[in-house]
This record gives C-alpha cells, sequence and structure tokens, in this order.
C-alpha cells in the first residue's frame, strides 16, 4: 500500500504526464490496474482510450458515455446487435427528456468491427454511416443477412478505406456496385467467400475503385476475365486469389502486363494455375515480397526456378505440396537471401541436404513449416538451430527422427523462439522438453500425440516458459495432475490448452487449472476421471473462459453444470455432446449463457426431446450455430425450427 505522502506526490502529477504514463501500458490487464486506483486515472483512462471491444452488450450503452473519444469499436462479440440497438445508441439513452445524447461517440468513430452482427440490417448499417462522418474501416464479415440492400446502406460512407464482406453470401454485383460507386476512395476490400460475386461486378469495382491496393477474391467463381479487370489497377500490391477454380495460366498472363505495384500474390489451391501461371507473374514482378503458390503446383519446374533468380527481395515463399529437389533449394538460397519465411508443408523431397543447403544462406528466416516431411532428421534441425539464430516459428508436425539431440539444439542456439510445432513426433521426450524449456520466449507449444513426455517434462515447461499462451496436449497420456500443478503455477498467461484424451487428469488437475484467470479456449475431451468437483473448479477460476468442449466427460453431474450455468458467463462456444447433462442443467445453462453463439449437443443420453426443446427456446435469440443429434430433426417441434432459422441458426445434424 502506497503511504499517504506518496499517494499525495503520485495524484500531484499533471494530466499530461498521467496520460504519458498511461500510453506507456501496453497490456490491457496493466490498463485496468491504472484505472482502479483512482478517481483521477479512471478519468484519464476515460479520456485516452480510443479502442474499444465489447464483450458483453447490455454494457455497450454505459461504455460508450464512459469513453467519448473513441476512434475504434469491435463489436464482434455482440451479434445480437440490431437496427433497434443501433437507434438506441445514436439516439437517447434512459427514461425521461433530459437522457444525455450518447450519439457523439459516434463522431470521432474510424473504426467499426460488426462481424458476425446478423440482426443488422439496411436501417441500422445507414443510421451508422451517417452518424460517423470520420469512418474509414468497416467489417461486416460474416453477417449473413447482408445483402444488396445493406451494400447500398453502407455505401453513404463515402470517405471508406478499409472495407471487409467475407462471406456476406447474399452479397451481389450488384450491392459491389453501390459500394463501388459511392466508396471510391476503398484501398483495402475483400470478398471471400461471396460466392454471388462475378465478372461483371469485379469489373465496375476495378473502374471506380481505382486506388486500391488490397483486393481478395478468394473462393469466388470468377474467371480470367476478373483477373484482366484486376490488372488495370496501378496502386494494387496484394492480391488473394486463393481457391479460385475459374482462373488458370492465361488469366495470370495479365497480371504480368499488369499492377505495377504488385508485392503479394496468393494462388495457392487453385487447380488451373501451373508453373506456366507462376512464370508469368514473376517475370512481370521482380520486387514481389511475397509467392503463396501452395498445393497447386505438382512440381517446381526448372523454367520457373530460373525466373527465381531475379526475385531478389522475395522475403516470404510458401510451395506447400510441391515436388521438390535439392537443386531447387539451392537455387533458392542462392538468390532468394532475404527470405523470413519459407512453407513446405507436405512437399515431396524435402531431405536434409536439402535443409541444410537452404539454410546456409538464408540466415534470416523467421518462419520454417516442415509440417510432414517426414526424412527430416536431427541434422537438419541442428543446421536450422546453427544458421537461423532469429527463428520464432519452426512446425514439423509428424517428423518422426526427431529426437532430443535435435531440441537441444534449438534450446542453445534459438532463444528467440517463439512457437513449435512438435505434434506427432513420437521421439520427443522429457528430456527434449528440458532443453526446449531454454526458450523462454515461448508463446505456443504443440505437443499432441507426444506419448513419450510426462509430468516431468511438462514440469520444466511450467518453470521456464513463463511466457506461455496456447499449449497442446492432446493425447499425451503421461500427462496428469502433476505436471498441471507445474502449469499453473509457472504459465499464468495461457489462454488456451488441449487436454483432451489425457486419462490420468483427475478433479485435482482441473482445480489446478482454475487457477489460470486468463484460460479462454479449454479442450478436455474424454476425462474419465472428472466429476462436477472438477468443472465448478474450472468455472469458478477461469472467468474468460469462452471455448470449452467437453464431449464424452461422461462422469461430470449436474452440479457442474449449474457451476458453468453461473458463472461462465462469457462462454461463446460449448460442446456437450455425449455428456450425462440433465433436462433442467441443459436449460439452465443454455439459458444462463448470455454470450453463447455456437452448441454442440449430440447424444444427450440424459436429457429427453422437451428437455432439448425448451433449452433451445431459451437461447433461440442468441444461437447462431447449433449440432443436434440427427433423429431429433423429426421429433423436434416444427416452430422451434422455424424460429431458429428466421434468427439466423445454422442447424447441423449428427
Amino acid at each position: 500500500m502506497l503511504s499517504f505522502q506518496s499517494s499525495k506526490n503520485v495524484l500531484s502529477l499533471t494530466e499530461d504526464l498521467l496520460v504519458r504514463i498511461y500510453e506507456l501500458l501496453a497490456a490491457e490487464s496493466d490498463r485496468k490496474s491504472f484505472r482502479l486506483v483512482c478517481r483521477e486515472f479512471r478519468r484519464i483512462d476515460s479520456l485516452t482510450r480510443r479502442h474499444l471491444r465489447v464483450i458483453r452488450i447490455e454494457f455497450l450503452p454505459i461504455l460508450l458515455r464512459k469513453y467519448p473519444r473513441l476512434q475504434s469499436l469491435d463489436l464482434s462479440a455482440c451479434p445480437r446487435i440490431d437496427d433497434g440497438v443501433v437507434s438506441l445508441l445514436l439516439t437517447r439513452v434512459g427514461p425521461g427528456s433530459n437522457s444525455p445524447i450518447l450519439g457523439h461517440w459516434a463522431w470521432g468513430l474510424k473504426s467499426l468491427v460488426l462481424s458476425r452482427a446478423t440482426g443488422l440490417r439496411f436501417s441500422g448499417l445507414e443510421m451508422l454511416a451517417r452518424a460517423c462522418p470520420c469512418l474509414e474501416s468497416v467489417d461486416v464479415s460474416y453477417c449473413c443477412g447482408f445483402g444488396d440492400r445493406e451494400a447500398a446502406a453502407l455505401s453513404s460512407a463515402v470517405g471508406l478505406r478499409e472495407l471487409n464482406m467475407d462471406k456476406c453470401l447474399q452479397l451481389t454485383d450488384v450491392g459491389l456496385a453501390k459500394i463501388a460507386i459511392g466508396c471510391s476512395k476503398l484501398e483495402k476490400l475483400s470478398l471471400k467467400w461471396c460466392m454471388e460475386m462475378t465478372d461483371l461486378g469485379i469489373d465496375l469495382l476495378c473502374k471506380k475503385c481505382v486506388d486500391l491496393k488490397y483486393l481478395d477474391v478468394s473462393y469466388l467463381k470468377v474467371t480470367n476475365e476478373s483477373l484482366h479487370s484486376i490488372a488495370s489497377l496501378l496502386k494494387l500490391e496484394v492480391l488473394g486469389l486463393m481457391a479460385c477454380p475459374l482462373i488458370d495460366d492465361v488469366g495470370l498472363q495479365f497480371i504480368e502486363r499488369g499492377c505495377p505495384s504488385l508485392k503479394v500474390i496468393d494462388v495457392s489451391r487453385c487447380e488451373g494455375v501451373s508453373s506456366s501461371g507462376l512464370i508469368f507473374v514473376v517475370r512481370g514482378h521482380r520486387n514481389l515480397l511475397e509467392l503463396n503458390a501452395g498445393y497447386c503446383l505438382s512440381e517446381l519446374s526448372t523454367a520457373l526456378l530460373h525466373q527465381m533468380k531475379n526475385l531478389n527481395h522475395l522475403e516470404v515463399i510458401r510451395i506447400d505440396g510441391t515436388r521438390i529437389s535439392e537443386t531447387s533449394f539451392q537455387v533458392i538460397s542462392a538468390n532468394c537471401k532475404s527470405l523470413v519465411e519459407i512453407g513446405l508443408s507436405k512437399c515431396v523431397g524435402v531431405t536434409n541436404m536439402g535443409i541444410m543447403r537452404l539454410v546456409s544462406a538464408c540466415i534470416n528466416l523467421r518462419v520454417l513449416n516442415l509440417t510432414c516431411c517426414h526424412s527430416i532428421t536431427d541434422a537438419a534441425i541442428s543446421a536450422i538451430a546453427y544458421s537461423c539464430r532469429s527463428l520464432v516459428c519452426l512446425k514439423v508436425e509428424s517428423c518422426n527422427m526427431i529426437t532430443e539431440k535435435g531440441l537441444c539444439q534449438l534450446g542453445s542456439f534459438c532463444l528467440l523462439l517463439e512457437e513449435i510445432d512438435l505434434t506427432d513426433c513420437c521421439g520427443v521426450n522429457d528430456k527434449g522438453l528440458e532443453y526446449l524449456s531454454r526458450c523462454s520466449e515461448l508463446s505456443c507449444l504443440k505437443l499432441g500425440l507426444c506419448t513419450n513426455i510426462s509430468n516431468k517434462g511438462l514440469s520444466y515447461i511450467g518453470f521456464n516458459c513463463l511466457k506461455i499462451h496456447e499449449l497442446d496436449l492432446y493425447r499425451c497420456t503421461g500427462i496428469g495432475d502433476d505436471g498441471l500443478e507445474a502449469l499453473s503455477n509457472g504459465c499464468k498467461k495461457l489462454r488456451k490448452l488441449n487436454l483432451s484424451y489425457c486419462n490420468e487428469v483427475s478433479d485435482r488437475g482441473l482445480g489446478y487449472i482454475g487457477r489460470l484467470e486468463e484460460l479462454s479456449d479449454l479442450e478436455m475431451r474424454a476425462l474419465q476421471k472428472i466429476t462436477g468437483v472438477g468443472l465448478e473448479a474450472v468455472a469458478v477460476g477461469c472467468k474468460r473462459l469462452a471455448d470449452l468442449d467437453m464431449k464424452h466427460c461422461e462422469k461430470v453431474g449436474d452440479s457442474g453444470f449449474w457451476a458453468l450455468a453461473y458463472y461462465s458467463k462469457n462462454l461463446r462456444q460449448i460442446n456437450l455432446s455425449y455428456c450425462g447433462i440433465s433436462d433442467m442443467a441443459l436449460c439452465m445453462v443454455m439459458g444462463n449463457l448470455s454470450r453463447l453463439q455456437e452448441a454442440k449437443l449430440v447424444h444427450l443420453s440424459n436429457c429427453t426431446v422437451e428437455g432439448v426443446e425448451l433449452a433451445l427456446r431459451a437461447c433461440c435469440v442468441r444461437i447462431k450455430k447449433v449440432k443436434l443429434f440427427a433423429p431429433l430433426r423429426f421429433m423436434l417441434s416444427s416452430e422451434i425450427l422455424e424460429i431458429l432459422h428466421a434468427r439466423g441458426c445454422i442447424i447441423r445434424w449428427d
């Protein structure tokens, strides 16, 4: 506790100094502690905050009144927002004519995220567009109700520079035309999975929005005609064409002669693209920084390699699923010395010698993906560790010949390593984890199916890798309660944890998990030793839990589910399939969890048809996706199914 004199000295600081101190606090937890000190610190927080991500929609009016100078507002966690809520926020709050005007929050707003806001329609979007004169960036991705009328409403935001409309399935060329004409200043546009889009819409877009620097039309059924239109964009720097089935090498010829500013192109999973098409791209853009061509090439041809000699500035190349030779590695390493990332996942022909040649020259590599390169051994890992001292991410899933010797080299030289994927690397053992724990910057560690590790190995990670925020222990059968105790004592920042099929974990282990206050994602399928006691400990301790998968946790009783319904108010996704939950507990869980968007409820043996229907009625206002036992399709009332469909809920039958 501060003494009276110390607190007096702190409070004597000027507003300008307090603002500068506040701006130095990067972590949200630190900023929260700052505003809890006193009223003056809370006022500084209110005046200074520029970004707000709202978790609970019921607190939105209070928060907008509290933070009047917002520039960025993220409502992606509030799928229930609709036109009525928008109208309320932009007019008056509370009863009586003297209620304060709340619309002031919108005047300085530059960025608005409305992803998954399925209840928002054209009138709400029109109100927002008019109320936010400074709006530059909008995200309406995954809004299943977003169509041409909504696009027309949004087009009145004439200052828009960035727009994300991914998976707006009702959007057609008509809506895109409205955007193109009204928002001619657009610089960044994403249209992934907008399946009604055609060449006509893309052509008009390219004629009207000539300042586009970023365009993503991945998964669309556009043809080479669209590439002809896109080639006219003189300022385009990033082009996403992933999994466009109707484009081919002929279309990429247009790109060769156009898009003079192009720096990044993604043609991965484009079935019609071959090495010839990539030659056109490379030949026309020697300043290319990033080339993504995963799963579209059968092999890396000699002609393409010859053209790659001119890519002196290339930083990222992903050629996953390609047949590659040692000569290819030699050409890449000799000419692409600026590489910081290379993706070779599932490539045929990757050998120790090839990797040694690659890393001998590409010493600035930071990300290396060798997933399913089964010939890789400790020799290659040692070469990587010795040459690539700046490595931050290494993926070697299913590389079964890696042992503690390779991990020893990584722990000795790659001290900046932040992420490593060792899934299904059966050669990894406790000694290997001891060596790996020297990488104190580790934030993501994947050890799924590593059956030779135990509590001892996990304790090394718990003691030394304090920055871990994601840990995958899927089917690590040697892990039990003692390992989780060491983990909970050291890894306080853990946010994502997978314990599925770790059969030795009991209620005591879940008690340790309950100490992880920042945990938001927990998978614990088929933990046969846990009961309601363990689940209650998790529910009480992990208040930030947003995603819980407890499929096949058959011994958990209603007491655990009651605790979940009472404490876990932030849950967005839950999997209760094959659990022993009763009708009453299911209704409580589905009704009380006000943020729940997705639920998997397959084969609930202790629940009746009536109980499942009541539970669905309790959450039908907000639920967006639900998975149910297939026979229930004919047992549930047509009324509840119609209500769910009308509210945009996707029902999957299993």
